[in-house]
């Protein structure tokens, strides 16, 4: 068992809204900005938190925008990706942080991708799991009737107000049920959902979750130079039931300084399938001084 980690909680300015966060390590070192996806929160990355604190890292994880106990403003607009990069960056200014290493799951991976190429001053290395990049998504959005069938979700989403109508009917068990039949079985305890659940029932907060996808489709963020120029580490669980394989060499063709880490027994939730594994791969790229 490992050692209890101490977390504290910490708000932060983001652009135009109150973010929290958790955080975790020596304030002094060298800082870690964890940003989670869909349908998680800042407890997303309970399994990494402590080894990096472990490690000799500050470790910052986000509740973004919209989702716990982080602010939900009202309008889809309210989260285009430009918007959510931009609150990564406010929170770098609140630390008093030139740059930091950047690590994101799913649509924190996508947040992590657009910073990176739009600000690589602020960001010191980047770690990207189970997300492709967004070229290479657009790419296999237009051209893969598979990836199409596997991104359905997306397209749902667009229908005004039915997700929030399917969580209110349901308590919540679309989420829970879509999480657990695409993981491992038992990956997610009754435990953990319930600590989920009580993130997803804080008002405005589904509403809020559904709004990145919403927005994505509405005002896609156009890159005016999207190959990522900082040293990067993608881990990639093959066993993704939301993502083609191949997205992931794709997606690491537009890297400059690449390292591609295949888990071939994990699926879109390897943070939680196969944290020994992500750990000790996070911590080699982070403290890799070459």
């Amino acid at each position: 068992m490992r050692p209890r980690t101490r977390l504290k909680n910490l708000w932060l300015s983001g652009a135009g809204v109150r973010l929290h966060a958790v955080t975790a390590g020596d304030p002094g070192a060298p800082s870690v900005v964890l940003l989670h996806g869909f349908p998680e929160f800042w407890y997303g990355w309970r399994h990494q938190i402590g080894p990096l604190a472990a490690a000799g890292f500050r470790v910052i994880a986000l509740d973004q925008r919209g989702y716990n106990w982080s602010d939900k403003p009202p309008h889809v607009s309210d989260y285009t990706t430009d918007r959510l990069v931009a609150d990564v960056v406010a929170c770098l200014d609140n630390l008093g942080l030139s740059r930091a290493a950047v690590v994101g799951h799913d649509w924190g991976g996508a947040v992590g991708w657009a910073l990176a190429a739009l600000h690589p001053e602020r960001v010191s290395r980047l770690v990207v799991a189970n997300c492709p990049h967004p070229r290479a998504m657009q790419a296999e959005l237009e051209g893969s009737w598979s990836q199409l069938a596997k991104s359905w979700y997306m397209f749902t989403a667009q229908v005004p107000g039915l997700p929030e109508c399917v969580a209110a009917w349901t308590d919540y068990r679309f989420l829970t049920r879509s999480m657990r039949k695409s993981a491992r079985p038992g990956t997610f305890s009754t435990r953990e959902f319930h600590r989920y659940r009580r993130a997803w029932k804080r008002p405005g907060a589904i509403t809020a979750m559904v709004n990145w996808y919403r927005a994505a489709a509405r005002h896609p963020l156009r890159l005016p130079d999207a190959r990522i120029r900082v040293p990067t580490l993608l881990l990639w669980g093959r066993r993704d039931a939301f993502l083609n394989r191949h997205l992931a060499p794709a997606s690491a063709a537009i890297c400059d300084h690449v390292r591609l880490e295949k888990l071939p027994t994990a699926g879109h939730w390897l943070l939680h399938e196969e944290p020994d594994a992500v750990n000790r791969f996070l911590i080699e790229f982070l403290t890799d001084q070459s």
